[in-house]
Order: structure tokens, then sequence, then C-alpha cells
């Protein structure tokens, strides 16, 4: 029998009518808004299923933008958020599409950036302001934005992940959930580190500077 917390009844502090498609919304935004980093000149959002068929009577839309925004849930300006990014010079573009076998509260994020870098996002808002990210540029990834987030790219070799987290062990660094992803046998891999604090840029710098380490980017928690 599953056990529920206060937060699963009373549900996020928010602002709009449904959790799913307005604080989830945010949420999963202001996580690629991190991820894609500073100096975003458009977003394309793709909708999928629940999404796309009633964004914009629940205010997916505004939510989406003022996530990309940098805002929170709760912050009143959610409701002008579109208005905002026009204001700011920020190009959006809401398309509807089929992402597959996905839950039905999806949405991906295909963010160009000032220098011409397009970075790809894909996440679900899973109930209750809850969201779970689960690509990356096209590679499968797998976490909440509820901790601090270490995503590694690496060749797909024996030693990779024990060599990481023995660095991780040594810099004190408390690891709450680890899953490795692979497209293909002994080629690129990924390693996600779910951790209890922020890892310093010192300790990233030790990781990036290892043998067969193609990249390494952390993302902070975003708070429901």
């Amino acid at each position: 029998m599953k056990n529920y917390s206060a937060f699963d009844i009373l549900g996020p502090i928010m602002v709009g009518p449904s959790s799913s498609h307005t604080a989830g919304a945010a949420r999963l935004a202001k996580i690629a808004s991190i991820i894609a980093g500073k100096n975003i000149k458009s977003v394309e959002f793709v909708l999928h299923g629940s999404f796309a068929k009633t964004y914009k009577g629940h205010g997916s839309d505004r939510a989406l933008v003022a996530g990309i925004l940098g805002m929170d849930p709760w912050d009143d300006r959610l409701k002008d958020s579109i208005s905002m990014a026009k204001e700011q010079g920020l190009q959006i573009e809401f398309t509807l599409g089929d992402l597959g076998d996905v839950h039905p509260n999806t949405v991906k994020f295909i963010i160009t950036k000032e220098n011409g870098t397009i970075v790809e996002i894909a996440g679900s808002s899973v109930g209750g302001g809850n969201i779970l990210i689960y690509e990356v540029d096209g590679k499968p990834v797998e976490f909440t934005g509820n901790y601090p987030t270490i995503i590694i790219s690496h060749k797909d070799i024996p030693g990779m992940i024990s060599k990481v987290s023995a660095l991780l062990y040594e810099e004190n660094v408390n690891i709450a959930s680890m899953k490795v992803f692979r497209n293909s046998r002994g080629l690129k891999a990924s390693m996600l580190f779910e951790t209890d604090s922020i890892v310093t840029e010192n300790v990233l710098d030790k990781i990036k500077s290892m043998d067969n380490i193609y990249s390494t980017r952390q993302i902070s928690p975003v708070a429901q």
C-alpha cells in the first residue's frame, strides 16, 4: 500500500487550476532552462497527449513560458509570462506532436540559444507538481529535479562508474541515487547521480579531467 505525504494530499503551492498542468509544467520548463543555460533565443514547446489538448484552458502555455523565464509555480507573474517573454525578445512557439509511449502530460523543449546551439529536453508532469526528465539531447536520462543532479557522458568501458563514484566518496559527496544509460555497447553512455548537496566546481573539474569523460553537466534542484 502506498504511503501518502501531506504534499500528495494538499498539492503544491502554485498559481493555476491544476498541479499537473501548471505547477508541473512550470517546474519542467525551469529545469529545461537550467539545462540549456543562459542566452536563450527561442523555445519550441512540443506538446503531447493531455498537454496538447488542454494547454490553453489549464494555463500550461503560460506555466511553461514562466518556467523558461525562471519563475516558480507560485510566482504571481506566471499569468503574464507570455507577454513578458515577448517584451524580452524571447521567441516562443507551441506545436502539437506525438512523442510516443510516454506520460500524457509530456513536453519536449527545443531550445535555440543566441550562439545557434540547440538543446532538446523532454519530460513529463506526473502529478501533484512532481516531474520526470527522461531525455536530454536525444540521450535517455531519468531524474526528478528534487536533488542536485550530475549527468556525465562517457565512453562505455569497464571501470568508469567506479572511478567517478570513488572520487565523489573522496570529496564527501553523498549519492542519493545513481543510474546508467547507454544506446549501444562500447560506445557512449551516460551516468546520472542525484546527490544530497551541490557538487563544487572543483569536483566537477576533476571529473571532467578523467580519461574517457566527454562532458559533465550539473543541474540544481527546482523547488515544488
